[in-house]
């Protein structure tokens, strides 16, 4: 497939690229800064210009497109990972507005050249706890895709906004899949031996990411899987891997921990307390990277 990305440069692009690269995808990075991979050309583009969206989304691929006999086609996909990634890399309006125009002008670009397959990065943050002032708790577990989001944050808001667009958008253009994957923590391959000995030594530490994390190699899966899976609409999905960062068992840790938190159904032995049993199983994923496989100790 010909896949726009939005945002590749970064912390989760740079690693999710490559995986679609092996799964011979064709990529063009639309970002601010280049990605440091030979096989992908960047084009820096500013989201938050309609025309410069409309006009990336038909640009070449590349400089050797221009040898092609006919201009190639608009893309079969767009992934919009592009955004400020969090509270406090600028002023919390300029962040908002400039967050959810990324949005509405990249899935308004999709939909009217009649791209079918759109995914949008929504996130962890939309559960309430990530971004809190002071401590506070979520209502229930595990944290599924229908729970009642009411995040007090202008980031988490902004992705609400997003997820939001998204659905409007699906409905106006039937036939086109848009899918919001509310992103957990994502773990770079090097985090694993530099941070999980921290988690593990202090759960608390966990809370505000729900004891939940995504392999930015496994959010390259996810995304791959999405593009076999058509005909949803608009759907959202946690994007995280199977397990708990705990080795303790989720049902036992969140009794403990968290006493009075309503538990909704059966946990799988290691859930993730923001679960992702909806991709699993719409989507066919299957995680590549726990854990566990990289952590040493018991």
């Amino acid at each position: 497939m010909r896949i726009v990305f939005t945002g590749g440069s970064g912390k989760a692009g740079k690693h999710a690229i490559p995986y679609l690269l092996a799964q011979g995808h064709q990529v063009l990075n639309l970002d601010l800064v280049p990605l440091d991979n030979p096989s992908v050309y960047t084009l820096k583009t500013d989201l938050t210009d309609s025309g410069q969206v409309f006009n990336a989304f038909t640009s070449h691929f590349n400089m050797s497109e221009y040898y092609l006999p006919h201009p190639p086609p608009v893309p079969d996909a767009v992934v919009h990972f592009a955004a400020y990634a969090r509270n406090l890399l600028v002023p919390d309006s300029e962040m908002f507005a400039s967050n959810v125009k990324q949005t509405y002008n990249v899935i308004e670009a999709a939909c009217k050249l009649g791209i079918k397959k759109v995914i949008i990065a929504s996130s962890e943050t939309v559960y309430g706890v990530c971004f809190t002032q002071g401590d506070s708790d979520y209502h229930s577990f595990p944290l599924e895709e229908d729970y009642d989001c009411d995040p007090e944050d202008s980031y988490a808001t902004s992705k609400l906004c997003g997820e939001r667009i998204a659905r409007s958008f699906a409905r106006r253009f039937k036939g086109t899949d848009i899918y919001a994957f509310r992103i957990g923590n994502v773990i770079e391959p090097h985090e694993y031996a530099l941070n999980f000995p921290k988690y593990l030594a202090d759960p608390p530490s966990r809370k505000r990411n729900a004891w939940s994390y995504i392999d930015a190699r496994d959010l390259g899966k996810l995304c791959h899987c999405a593009f076999l899976k058509s005909g949803l609409g608009f759907q959202v999905f946690n994007a995280t891997n199977n397990t708990i960062t705990l080795r303790e068992k989720t049902k036992d840790f969140l009794a403990r921990e968290c006493p009075n938190i309503h538990i909704t159904r059966e946990l799988e032995e290691y859930e993730a307390p923001l679960t992702n049993i909806k991709a699993r199983k719409l989507l066919a994923f299957e995680e590549e990277h726990n854990w566990r496989d990289y952590v040493k100790g018991e």
